[in-house]
């Protein structure tokens, strides 16, 4: 069959209606009820001894390979604490794969390079329970919680088929193709249609290699088409694989976004920093270069005045010593003017000698003041190189809000909103199991939902995923294998990803 967009009517369910909040508690009684079972019991015995290694790190996560002994298994998607055989405290951590005896399993904390002797304390039961509580949550937040699109999946649900007549409900289509390349490529189309039209989309897998597998299609098209993939796309998990359909989508990592991008925050925040105390400590410097100018200015003034009226003496005693020199060959109606106003040779005399003695004193207080000016001149300079290095640094003030704006921003928590940044990734991929599970999806919402190879993820999670879009739901998928899974019927267990 060629994959295509097959809308969902509720011609066949017309007889029994199903509201999504129906079948959300339904299914929230029956986790509830599975937790209990000897079976899940069994399954979270603690696995010993277990041997295992580091495989890489992103940020704060930890990629680890486990070996576990045989016949012990942790199911994908469940959570487990790792108990070492010294003091240090229990890790926890999530399993990503598992396959024969060995498990593949992220960590939020660093336990060593090799890890011998472990641990593994499984917790299926209270995975079922935290899933159970997710979905009464849901009923109890309604207000928040659009339940449109999941009331067009639930009678598809509850039915347990994937028959449907062709015609119109938008809000839930569903692409059924027996070719998994072809329905890839679908996805790909459909998601990258609804990034240009600017909608934000959850894409679900029911394993990690699937998704990894879907996060490199996509990459391709988007590359294909132009787009950076990178800034779309957001893989939730870390990726198993380094690279898929030959582009490297480790880098797609959300985790890898956001060590990067908080790193980039926190190197540009070093900087302001810098900056700030750079400028806190140009600032009182300058002051007092300022205020020492001042001084500086004070004294030269004085200095400038003090030799002009030196100059004015020196002329005066000038004039008179030539008066003296030349008195007896002055006219004698010259010499008799000069007399009548006191000009003698005994009062020139006495003149010379008050202007010496003026002088004298001048060059004192010149001397004083040469003195102090030699004393400010080098603390008020200021070298070159400062002054611009201060203007910059006070424009770059101005421009991000002054001083107490700049505190703020640096008193500000450091700690990494995970929520936020989630928040405004485009396209998510991860596991229906891990939306259901990972309370961080329970404050997200999305406009469009596709749940790749649907038939087998389990209803619970289908149901969860579900209830946080608004607007569409795109299943996809073989038809067949809705029958063959069998996880969408009233008796089913929680599937692989539960």
């Amino acid at each position: 069959m060629m994959p295509g967009i097959i809308p969902f009517r509720l011609r066949h369910f017309e007889h029994m209606p199903v509201a999504a909040r129906d079948l959300i508690q339904t299914w929230a009684d029956r986790l509830s009820d599975h937790q209990r079972l000897p079976a899940v019991t069994e399954m979270d015995r603690p696995i010993a001894p277990v041997e295992g290694r580091l495989l890489h790190t992103v940020g704060s996560l930890h990629l680890y390979e486990f070996v576990l002994p045989a016949g012990r298994a942790v199911t994908i998607d469940a959570p487990f604490s790792i108990v070492l055989t010294d003091d240090m405290e229990p890790t926890e951590g999530v399993a990503l794969r598992s396959q024969g005896s060995v498990l593949l399993a992220q960590t939020g904390d660093a336990i060593g390079p090799v890890v011998t002797g472990a641990t593994i304390v499984p917790d299926h039961a209270g995975n079922l329970a935290s899933r159970g509580t997710r979905l009464t949550d849901m009923l109890a937040q309604a207000d928040t919680v659009r339940f449109g699109p999941a009331d067009r999946l639930a009678p598809m649900l509850e039915a347990g088929s994937g028959h449907e007549e062709a015609g119109g409900v938008a809000m839930l289509s569903t692409v059924w193709s027996d070719d998994p390349a072809a329905r890839r490529q679908r996805i790909a189309a459909l998601a990258i249609e609804a990034i240009r039209g600017n909608k934000r989309i959850l894409l679900v897998c029911p394993d990690h290699e699937a998704a990894d597998e879907m996060a490199g299609t996509i990459a391709r098209a988007m590359k294909a088409g132009g787009l950076l993939y990178k800034t779309w796309i957001s893989r939730y998990e870390m990726t198993l694989a380094r690279e898929s359909a030959g582009l490297p989508i480790h880098e797609v990592g959300f985790e890898a976004q956001m060590h990067q991008f908080y790193a980039k925050s926190r190197a540009e925040k070093a900087t302001l920093r810098r900056k700030y105390e750079r400028f806190r400590e140009l600032t009182p410097l300058l002051a007092y270069k300022s205020q020492k100018q001042k001084d500086l200015d004070e004294v030269r003034l004085l200095e400038w005045r003090l030799l002009t009226q030196v100059n004015d003496l020196r002329r005066k005693l000038q004039e008179g010593n030539e008066t003296l020199a030349g008195y007896e060959k002055l006219p004698l109606l010259r010499r008799l003017s000069m007399q009548a106003v006191g000009k003698n040779v005994e009062s020139l005399h006495q003149y010379r000698e008050l202007y010496e003695h003026q002088i004298a004193g001048l060059m004192k207080e010149l001397e004083i003041a040469r003195g102090r000016i030699a004393e400010l001149a080098p603390e008020a300079a200021v070298p070159k190189e400062i002054r611009p290095e201060f203007e910059e640094l006070k424009e770059d003030i101005v421009r991000l809000g002054g001083t107490k704006k700049i505190r703020e921003l640096l008193a500000a928590e450091e700690n990494t909103n995970r929520q936020a940044f989630i928040q405004n990734r485009r396209l998510v991929i991860t596991t229906a199991a891990r939306v259901l599970g990972d309370p961080l999806f329970s404050r997200v919402r999305f406009d469009v939902l596709i749940a790749d190879n649907a038939p087998w993820i389990g209803a619970a999670e289908l149901l969860g995923s579900a209830a946080l879009v608004r607007e569409r739901i795109i299943l996809t998928g073989a038809r067949q294998d809705i029958a063959t899974a069998g996880l969408w019927t009233s008796t089913a267990l929680p599937s692989r990803g539960s």
